[in-house]
């Protein structure tokens, strides 16, 4: 999904531009409530997966690419403003140093991948919790199911943004069929990475996982000489 250069012209660029900084701005100052000494590392660690994920590339249409997102499992993991900038972040180094994406469409793809992906995937996964009862399995299905619906949704604001601005001679139909149809198993793929992942960690430190907090208890520890519970 990372826009090249020339791919989409320079006002609808320009625009998505304003749209990718104002994110990153309001996630900058979201992400101090979410980030201490417990979480930034993770953060660190989620900002490592995205990246290695987002650089295996399945072949889409005209100069485009699909590929692993990872923005519902970093929101999920380290809060949706961290998450922002964890996948804000890897699109930028994979710019610079990979031409993985054009400077210049920068703005379209944070938008796309981090911006559409956190809101749309951590609203879905918040959505489905209030609804779901508070056990680990709701929380794996709810990011299951968040993050097939992220991909998809990232996919479906690409082709709006190539129907306002796009110059390759390709049609919006044959566009909109590559990246939507495509897009769809690549968020059953993503999806199926994002509950194991959410699932390992709450299994061993469910502390840690942000969109868990308040939900899951955390593990106890029993010893033979004492009845009173050691929270870990």
């Amino acid at each position: 999904m990372h826009v090249p250069d020339g791919f989409i012209d320079a006002p609808v660029s320009i625009a998505a531009g304003a749209v990718a900084v104002a994110g990153v701005g309001i996630a900058l100052r979201g992400a101090r409530r979410e980030l201490d000494d417990r979480t930034a590392p993770l953060a660190g660690l989620t900002a490592a997966f995205v990246f290695a994920a987002q650089m295996l590339n399945f072949p889409v249409a005209s100069g485009t690419s699909g590929h692993l997102l990872g923005g519902t499992l970093a929101a999920i993991l380290v809060g949706p403003y961290t998450g922002v900038l964890c996948v804000s972040v890897v699109l930028l180094i994979q710019g610079l140093l990979f031409a993985d994406g054009g400077l210049t469409a920068l703005g379209v793809n944070i938008t796309n991948m981090a911006l559409v992906t956190v809101v749309v995937g951590y609203g879905t996964f918040r959505l489905l919790l209030r609804v779901l009862p508070k056990t680990r399995a709701s929380v794996a299905g709810s990011a299951f199911t968040a993050a097939v619906i992220s991909v998809p949704a990232a996919a479906v604001m690409f082709t709006l943004i190539y129907a306002l601005g796009g110059t390759a001679d390709v049609s919006l139909g044959k566009v909109a069929a590559a990246m939507i149809g495509v897009h769809v198993l690549i968020g059953i793929g993503e999806a199926l990475i994002t509950a194991v992942t959410v699932s390992s960690v709450l299994a061993v430190r469910p502390d840690l996982v942000y969109g868990a907090r308040g939900l899951i208890k955390p593990l106890e520890l029993r010893t033979a000489e004492s009845t009173e519970p050691s929270r870990v």
